[in-house]
């Protein structure tokens, strides 16, 4: 507790004494002094409460110190209680009253009278204080509501009705405090709302909420409508309102909404045109490569056979175009990602040397191999990205090489004991990129000049493609080249080290597919081509199979007649695939409804994949496929099947 200051002011010091002796306690702090000018001192240096004043003095009497402390307005308020000896008659008291005095005590002094006076006046100056402090909070409460950005108010939780509220509701609202007061605190909120701002004040008040918060639409005075931030506060049958104009965030917000909304539109859009592109592109090419492999199988001479192979290359030639279309195109949607497994790094490159030795060698190009010996065997990778990273950049290579030689060297820059830092070098002594396209290469549909693709052909996706790859996998890719000198290509990347596990033994293409006897299939596939290839391959292996080409002419034919599996397109006309699956899986009995469905899907994206087998279908097999990969999925579902049917 803060003491209360007492001074005591008397000519003669035992007075002072002795009053100190009776007023010690432990809540007073006690200033004295004998001489008047003394005391004006004390009192203008200390926060004094009380002072003891006696009245007859010689330099100055104590009517006179107490005039002189009551015009001063730092000691006016001090509470003086005369202490005399002299005449108790009226016209003293009155004097003594008339000069600021608050009463008397008289002396020889009552220890008990004069006790009791001091201890009702401390108690009146801490009241004062108190009151006086209150004074300063209101004051400053009062300043802060008057001056603030946002509408402050008081309104009777009984009638709703605005009790008061300060300026800023004309700056936000339009309407004058005045026009507001002992007005519907719900009619300010628009029409619309005014039901449910009712219902929120009336839950704040039944719960007796200290802190709400919640959003309104408000009509100003003009009739435009704002958005207000409501904080709201019940206490003492009232509500305690905040409201902030946020018209400016929610505008923001909204505008944050219909650009997320557009984005995603956008990003659907460019997802289905990338299936549909991979769709009506990948599906012809099946069909031809199924045709060209069909008519391998029959009575062809060698001029046949070279027509059939450039058939084949040209093709592979268009399914490696659209797939680097593709590639490009699911690397800026998002939908690219890299697969990491076990794989024989050494494997890997001696294939794509062996690949594109034939290529160096029609050209009469050196074509270079060095691996060092410290390059470690298994590492955990996508084994198919860095195939199309290696082969990208040495069919380019070779592409740009006339004379001399294309060399590819992989080595061990930097090693751990679970990660080797590893470094895949492509260099030739081709026509060389010029310093100012350096840059450039790497983006899509660019070449280093503008003849480039006049002289030596290509899309300009395959540097572009390296590129993301590179990045998506966490490497760096790196170019030197000078015109007609060459250029050195380096993919740098960390892989860790891991074991090989057992390798499983995987069906060749050249092996001989083994019949199906009493096999019945039921092929949905709207392109007429694959229609014949898919049929003609069946047939090959003894099935019965039979062609629609929609999703409703499946479930008309499968409430018909039972099959042992439905090879299913996912894009065809009037029913897609997805919802003929979804029809069988729901709307059918057994053992009709649980028939192994296997998706013959162009689509390349991922979620499209996921699609098929969100909507029942068993597996997928993407075109364009080999004939073997068809004949082992037919073979692992029938055998599932076959086990699942009881004997």
């Amino acid at each position: 507790m803060i003491p209360v200051n007492i001074l005591i002011v008397d000519d003669r010091e035992e007075n002072i004494v002795a009053l100190e002796a009776l007023l010690k306690r432990d809540d007073i702090r006690i200033y004295a002094t004998t001489s008047p000018n003394e005391a004006l001192k004390i009192a203008w240096e200390n926060p004094i409460a009380i002072a003891l004043v006696d009245v007859q003095m010689p330099e100055m009497d104590g009517f006179e110190l107490v005039e002189m402390l009551k015009s001063n307005p730092r000691t006016r308020d001090i509470m003086v209680i005369f202490v005399t000896a002299i005449s108790k008659e009226a016209k003293y008291v009155v004097k003594g009253l008339g000069v600021g005095a608050v009463d008397y005590l008289y002396k020889p002094l009552d220890p008990y009278i004069t006790s009791a006076k001091v201890d009702a006046f401390v108690q009146l100056a801490r009241s004062r204080d108190e009151i006086k402090l209150k004074n300063e909070e209101l004051q400053n409460y009062a300043t802060v509501v008057k001056n603030s950005a946002d509408i402050i108010c008081t309104v009777d939780a009984q009638t709703l009705r605005i009790l008061s509220i300060n300026p800023a509701a004309e700056q936000i609202l339009g309407f004058k405090p005045s026009e507001l007061i002992d007005a519907s605190i719900v009619d300010r909120v628009v029409e619309a709302d005014q039901i449910a701002f009712r219902q929120k004040l009336a839950d704040v008040i039944k719960e007796r909420l200290t802190y709400s918060v919640f959003e309104f639409q408000f009509e100003t005075f003009n009739k435009n409508v704002i958005w207000g931030e409501c904080r709201a506060s019940y206490r003492n049958k009232m509500l305690f309102l905040n409201i902030n104009d946020v018209s400016p965030q929610k505008s923001y917000q909204q505008q944050l909404i219909k650009s997320k909304e557009a984005a995603e539109l956008g990003k659907k859009t460019k997802e289905n045109f990338l299936a549909n592109m991979s769709h009506e592109l990948r599906t012809p090419i099946n069909g031809i490569l199924g045709i060209t492999n069909l008519l391998r199988k029959t009575e062809v001479n060698e001029q046949q056979i070279n027509m059939l192979n450039l058939l084949e290359v040209s093709s592979q030639s268009l399914l490696g175009v659209v797939n680097d279309v593709l590639d490009i195109s699911k690397i800026e949607a998002g939908k690219f990602s890299i697969i990491r497994s076990p794989h024989n790094l050494h494997e890997i490159v001696k294939s794509v040397y062996g690949l594109l030795k034939f290529k160096a060698d029609e050209k009469n190009i050196e074509f270079i191999f060095e691996l060092a010996p410290d390059v470690p065997e298994n590492i955990m990778v996508d084994s198919l990205r860095l195939n199309q990273v290696l082969m990208n950049l040495l069919s380019n290579a070779i592409k740009f090489t006339e004379r001399g030689f294309v060399k590819l060297s992989v080595k061990t820059l930097d090693k751990t004991a679970d990660r080797a830092k590893i470094e895949f070098c492509i260099s030739d002594s081709g026509i060389g990129i010029a310093a100012n396209h350096l840059s450039k290469i790497f983006d899509s549909f660019e070449q280093a000049e503008d003849d480039t693709s006049i002289k030596y052909g290509g899309t300009g996706l395959g540097l572009a493609i390296v590129k993301k790859l590179a990045e998506l996998k966490g490497g760096e890719l790196k170019v030197t080249s000078k015109v007609g000198e060459g250029s050195e290509f380096r993919f740098i990347n960390w892989y860790t080290l891991t074991e090989m596990p057992k390798e499983k033994q995987e069906r060749r293409p050249t092996e001989t597919l083994l019949p199906f006897n009493n096999v019945s299939i039921l092929v949905a596939e709207d392109n007429m081509v694959n229609q014949f290839m898919i049929s003609k391959l069946l047939k090959d292996w003894n099935v019965a199979a039979e062609i629609v080409d929609n999703g409703r002419k499946v479930l008309e034919k499968l409430r018909l007649k039972d099959y042992d599996i439905i090879l299913m397109d996912t894009h065809m006309p009037e029913m897609d695939g997805y919802q003929a699956a979804k029809s069988i899986r729901m709307d059918f009995e057994d053992p009709k409804r649980t028939i192994p469905i296997i998706s013959l899907s162009a689509a390349t994206l991922d979620y499209e994949q996921k699609e098929a087998l969100a909507a029942g279908m068993d597996d997928v097999l993407s075109k364009p496929f080999q004939p073997y990969q068809l004949h082992e999925k037919i073979s692992k579902l029938l055998k599932k099947r076959s086990l699942k049917t009881p004997v």
